[in-house]
């Protein structure tokens, strides 16, 4: 096996797909796109405005990178993550994991998501639809 390629990127561009490059190794390339949905907590949305103390992102996004290239035994990882405004539809996230075996490329992709989400400092704002002409505006309801 080549040396594991890591490459992290937080970015305002659009998302692109880097080409596979894959070390003959691997049998598996797995990815995963995280696309902005139309609702948030129930209501709609134009898109989520992402921010993000970007030099310690990047810190964190190589720390979790280095972690599941050496946990799952991967030959290739890829995060890149959109920060500013992104509109309902467009990725915000794009994770690409080579492995030996698909299972192991799997459970790494999944375990990036959770990584991140839990210690990546970039927060979300979603940008409310704003209520169309003789609709009320919906109001925010809290249950728990």
């Amino acid at each position: 096996m080549a040396n594991p390629v890591c490459e992290v990127l937080v970015t305002e561009a659009q998302l692109r797909a880097p080409p596979i490059d894959v070390d003959p190794s691997a049998g598996a390339a797995v990815e995963f796109w995280g696309i902005v949905r139309g609702s948030e907590d129930g209501r709609e949305i134009d898109g989520i405005e992402y921010e993000a103390h970007r030099e310690m992102a990047e810190h964190q996004l190589k720390g979790i990178a280095a972690q599941v290239l050496e946990k799952f035994g991967l030959t290739l990882v890829i995060i890149h993550h959109r920060i500013g405004f992104i509109p309902v539809g467009e990725p915000s996230l794009f994770v690409r994991v080579c492995s030996c075996h698909r299972k192991e490329g799997f459970l790494a992709s999944q375990w990036v998501v959770e990584e991140l989400k839990q210690k990546v400092p970039i927060w979300k704002r979603p940008a409310f639809a704003k209520a169309t002409a003789g609709q009320a505006p919906v109001t925010s309801v809290t249950t728990e």
